[in-house]
């Protein structure tokens, strides 16, 4: 019996010590809980750098512009499509380039010029960086750039139709929505509208909607995968065009970003490769191309 006793006497002093403990420990997390909240809120807010090393993805943008004052040569160049056999000695025959320049008015504010072979294209657009990502106070989780281009193609037709300079413009629209994950990998989405004045055939629409998705993963410090896919929206785009796909990979060379790739589009404007491949990636229709940046800075940059 008075073990009995000594027992229950320790089991219910065992009892009242859990019952105090218990909110204390509580009391504690929530107090450590609410230390740790308050740090992030007075951690200065950082922007997020660097999500993509280019102002191209692989064919389209990035959400990238180069810092204000920087200027940049663009030169890309496509070479195919493979499967176009020995007597196109495999698609060099078929060549297509662009050349532009791109210029930085502010950090955020980007235009440029570009013309291509492909249909004696000329083309100008504007970029801006509506928001970027951060972290710290207020953090934001992405960043957003908006991109608007106008496209004129300047070759000859002998069809009879009035191809005036409004009838041979095409505008295109874009908001790049792109998050940094880690310093290896940049994800981004690309909703997108391109808007032709002249259609050909019959059928087909003015507007082609589309949705791109792409990334980055990189490998070294100077090297990276990148990927990129459109897929188009509207059912005669569906059936008579193919959706543009591309690989490829960036190397960074000190003021140059060297960028080798394979895609099933030969056009290097929006208007081209989103909604005029027609290509199948998967059946040999594969260009090898590349892009080179040049980055030259003409104005020191503001220290904010």
């Amino acid at each position: 019996m008075k073990k009995l006793l000594t027992l229950l006497t320790r089991a219910s002093l065992l009892g009242l010590v859990l019952t105090w403990a218990a909110p204390a420990a509580h009391a504690q997390a929530d107090l450590l809980g609410q230390l740790d909240q308050e740090t992030k809120k007075d951690a200065p807010k950082e922007l997020v750098d660097a999500t993509f090393k280019s102002t191209r993805l692989i064919n389209g943008h990035t959400v990238q512009t180069p810092g204000e004052g920087t200027l940049v040569f663009l030169i890309s160049h496509r070479i195919g499509p493979f499967n176009s056999g020995s007597y196109e000695f495999f698609g060099l025959d078929q060549a297509k380039m662009r050349l532009a320049l791109e210029y930085a008015l502010t950090d955020r504010l980007e235009i440029g010029v570009g013309r291509s072979t492909l249909d004696k294209t000329v083309d100008g657009f504007l970029k801006y960086r509506a928001i970027r990502q951060s972290t710290g106070a207020h953090a934001m989780p992405v960043s957003v750039t908006l991109f608007g281009s106008s496209a004129i193609t300047t070759l000859h037709y002998n069809d009879n139709i009035n191809h005036t300079i409004g009838l041979r413009t095409t505008y295109s629209y874009q908001a790049l929505i792109a998050r940094k994950f880690s310093s290896d990998l940049s994800l981004q989405l690309m909703p997108t509208l391109i808007h032709r004045n002249l259609v050909m055939n019959e059928g087909q629409k003015n507007d082609v909607y589309a949705i791109g998705a792409g990334g980055r993963y990189k490998l070294t410090k100077r090297f990276s995968l990148n990927a990129e896919y459109y897929c188009v929206l509207d059912k005669y785009t569906q059936d008579h065009y193919q959706n543009s796909l591309a690989v490829g990979v960036d190397i960074e060379t000190g003021g140059h970003i060297f960028q080798l790739l394979l895609t099933n589009s030969i056009g290097m404007i929006e208007k081209q490769f989103i909604a005029e491949t027609t290509d199948n990636f998967f059946k040999g229709g594969i260009y090898f191309g590349f892009n080179i940046n040049r980055n030259f800075t003409l104005k020191q940059r503001r220290l904010h």
